[in-house]
């Protein structure tokens, strides 16, 4: 088993890079099907999704435009309950369809946040695309993810666009916390 360790923690290996890349491209035939004859703005949710959105972008056979926002709500390994807009949204996305490109939604907080300032734009559809899930965590059902790469327990993740104080996000798989327990 593959491990890395970051400020003397041990992540094991827990989504290999092959089997990330067959979650992308299974997410992007649901989105294709769902938005054959439209063209949604991908919104990137900065810097967590960055490696997703690529991946994915180039997986969907369908013209797509992007655009990003940078929200922030995890300190180290924990949520703050708190969302900071660091960078807001640019693209005005009034009547069109939108595609919000999420990393993980654990709690929901960011996302039911974010939504909140999408709908004040007032776009055609606004849906949400997450790699990985955590709905034991989930807070709001508002949040739920419309389109989910896989389901994964309450767990501290790397790797992929994680990061653990802004390292790791350039690891080819995603790690986890190794439970020394």
């Amino acid at each position: 088993m593959k491990t890395v360790t970051y400020e003397g923690m041990t992540f094991d290996e827990y989504i290999s890079a092959g089997e990330i890349a067959q979650i992308v491209q299974d997410v992007a035939q649901r989105i294709a099907a769902d938005y054959r004859d439209k063209q949604p703005v991908l919104i990137c949710v900065l810097h967590g999704a960055m490696f997703f959105l690529t991946d994915l972008m180039r997986a969907l056979p369908i013209d797509c435009s992007v655009a990003t926002v940078h929200l922030q709500s995890y300190d180290g390994t924990s949520s703050t309950g708190q969302v900071r807009e660091n960078v807001p949204l640019q693209t005005d996305i009034r009547d069109k369809d939108v595609i919000v490109v999420e990393d993980i939604v654990d709690s929901g907080i960011t996302m039911h946040y974010f939504k909140q300032i999408l709908r004040s734009r007032q776009p055609r559809t606004v849906k949400v695309v997450s790699l990985l899930s955590k709905p034991s965590e989930l807070q709001y059902e508002d949040a739920k993810p419309d389109y989910v790469g896989r389901e994964i327990p309450k767990k501290f993740v790397i790797g992929y666009g994680f990061d653990i104080h802004d390292l790791a996000r350039n690891l080819p798989s995603i790690y986890a916390l190794r439970d020394n327990g």
